[in-house]
């Protein structure tokens, strides 16, 4: 995908993830993430977008320490909350939109340039926590099926298959995923100390296909394996939603 159409997704959700906020309430509990309420999530990604945007802006070269981020957290007042992840949401997508290309500054996961890096993580940043947002009410988001595959492509090779990381089994498993919309498949091999990713899907001890909005959900933990073709040990699956934490 474009930076371009990472920038696109990122406007777009950013504000319907604002928009479900507001008609929850700021107290309202989240199903899909245990112990957070509306007001933590906008703390959350309200202050994500100011901390990602300041890389872009200030050309920093080395991330923030934990005691650096005061900058970033949210306003005490329920009330405000909205307001300023509205506002801090709409710099993010006006700092990338009218970034140099060339802009050099830190990122965490292999990309073909920091900006396209930035663009893309806060794209699925901010889409999976709109998911969350309307999950609340029931709603599900119905995400461009490039765009989701993007997304499943990110979280297993930008993640999954980074060196450390709690996704382990002993003896070795493996998992296929494969959208049935859009061209984009992959292999995941779980050893006792890492994870491998290769394209396609190859035989696998689970293989799971279906529509790449829901492989994007599900793989996010997001959702369950329902509405999916499950083929294979189940218990692959179950090994996945233990440990795929990011």
């Amino acid at each position: 995908m474009r930076i371009a159409d990472h920038i696109a997704v990122l406007d777009h959700d950013g504000r319907r993830m604002a928009d479900a906020a507001e008609r929850a309430g700021v107290d309202t509990e989240i199903p899909a993430c245990p112990g957070w309420r509306i007001r933590d999530l906008l703390g959350h990604l309200g202050g994500v977008h100011r901390w990602a945007a300041s890389y872009v802006t200030t050309g920093r070269n080395e991330p923030f320490r934990r005691d650096g981020l005061a900058e970033f957290a949210a306003p005490d007042a329920d009330d405000a909350l909205v307001g300023w992840f509205r506002e801090g949401h709409r710099a993010l997508v006006d700092t990338l939109a009218s970034a140099d290309e060339s802009v050099t500054c830190w990122t965490f996961l292999p990309a073909p340039s920091p900006l396209a890096f930035w663009a893309r993580r806060q794209a699925h940043e901010t889409a999976i926590h709109r998911a969350d947002a309307e999950s609340v009410t029931g709603g599900v988001p119905d995400w461009d099926p490039e765009f989701a595959a993007d997304g499943v492509d990110e979280l297993l090779n930008g993640f999954v298959s980074r060196p450390r990381g709690r996704l382990v089994a002993d003896p070795p498993r493996s998992m296929a995923v494969a959208a049935t919309d859009v061209d984009a498949a992959w292999t995941i091999m779980i050893g006792p100390d890492s994870r491998r990713v290769d394209p396609g899907a190859d035989a696998a001890d689970l293989t799971l296909t279906g529509r790449a909005n829901d492989l994007y959900l599900m793989l996010w933990n997001r959702r369950g394996a329902d509405g999916l073709d499950v083929r294979g040990d189940r218990a692959v699956l179950d090994l996945w939603r233990q440990q795929a934490r990011i």
